[in-house]
């Protein structure tokens, strides 16, 4: 079940979201941080589970160019309760100006922190990224019951926009 407009500003005043944002009637939306990075490899090619070096900036204004690629953050650090999850999707405002916020999309129960977004410039034009612009929106779900062991893995708690922890999974350790 999706969370409506009344049950989101009640997690406002639980505290598990910040006051001020805009609520719309099932979602509310999230704002751009100064915080950029994105992978600068030492060889030609990223292997997956192997740690990439990241360029770190935090600027009001990041200027992403055609078919480019940074990781970026929301503003707003968030908690989500242990008997919901949430979703991440893009704004159409800002999709249908060529710029695609891709991101895992998908929060588990008791996940806390800053949202990382992967963004794409998948138009011919340079986009000017602005530090508190409304970028994309958050959806949360009830779930049937809270999580026997809500989330707390290698993201919890993160701030700025956070390069991938791929190389501390299981499988790669």
């Amino acid at each position: 079940m999706i969370i409506p407009d009344i049950g989101i500003k009640k997690l406002v005043k639980e505290g598990y979201l910040p006051a001020g944002l805009t609520i719309g009637p099932s979602s509310v939306d999230l704002t751009l941080s100064d915080s950029f990075s994105w992978p600068e490899p030492d060889k030609d090619k990223i292997i997956l589970g192997e740690s990439v070096p990241h360029k770190q900036v935090r600027t009001d204004e990041f200027v992403l160019e055609p078919n480019h690629f940074v990781l970026a953050s929301t503003a707003e650090s968030i908690r989500v309760p242990h008997d919901m999850a949430a979703y991440v999707e893009g704004r159409s405002s800002i999709g249908r100006l060529g710029l695609q916020v891709q991101n895992a999309g998908f929060i588990d129960a008791g996940f806390h922190g800053q949202i990382t977004l992967e963004l794409e410039n998948q138009s011919g034009f340079s986009i000017v990224l602005k530090k508190g612009v409304r970028i994309c929106q958050i959806v949360f779900v009830q779930m049937s019951q809270p999580a026997e062991q809500p989330y707390s893995g290698k993201y919890s708690g993160q701030s700025g926009a956070t390069p991938s922890r791929l190389e501390v999974d299981p499988e790669f350790s």
